[in-house]
């Protein structure tokens, strides 16, 4: 399952932020979210409503992820979005097969117009998100490994899932110099 998701990741991560940084966001806007618990292996966080610019990827082909890239970056650039984190890469099964999108997180206050019908917004409902945080240039083993380390956590604590909906979180550019990369995983409460 994390394995589209973490194929995806190389290709999809140029950032159009700049400048001087604090955090983990960069100092640009993040959703907002407060820490319920944490221990070795995840933390529990309760997200706030949020909106995200997305759009579908039609396939896991390189080619398919770029022209999602260009899509969102196309909009967000003619939209006048301001620079905010992270980009996701979600996964849902639908109907015996995977479908996956590219996000960018929408700053609250924004509410820009459609004309182009592959992007589109996307409303998240406030929700318990258990968040597994990994450091290191995204793959799909560091994915598939960090993302069964946080299934397995949660199945022997008998904290119920959405299984079927996976997120890979990334607040780095492809062509960031970082050497202490931020990336996690998402599985939501159900």
């Amino acid at each position: 399952m994390e394995r589209l998701l973490f194929a995806l990741v190389a290709a999809a991560l140029v950032s159009p932020c700049s400048g001087d940084y604090t955090d983990f966001c960069h100092g640009q806007p993040c959703p907002e979210y407060t820490v319920l618990e944490t221990n070795d292996h995840f933390e529990k966080r309760s997200y706030v409503a949020t909106s995200w610019i997305s759009t579908t990827l039609d396939g896991t082909e390189m080619f398919q992820i770029l022209k999602a890239k260009g899509k969102l970056e196309t909009f967000w650039k003619e939209a006048e979005l301001p620079d905010s984190w992270p980009i996701l890469i979600t996964r849902r099964e639908a109907g015996g097969g995977d479908a996956l999108s590219l996000s960018w997180f929408l700053p609250p206050g924004f509410e820009p117009q459609f004309s182009d019908t592959s992007v589109h917004l996307e409303r998240r409902d406030a929700a318990t998100v258990y968040v597994r945080t990994y450091s290191g240039f995204p793959s799909t083993s560091s994915g598939l490994e960090n993302g069964k380390i946080l299934r397995d956590a949660l199945t022997e604590a008998g904290i119920p899932f959405d299984s079927q909906t996976s997120t890979g979180a990334f607040f780095e550019s492809l062509f960031s110099i970082s050497f202490e990369r931020r990336n996690e995983i998402w599985l939501y409460g159900s």
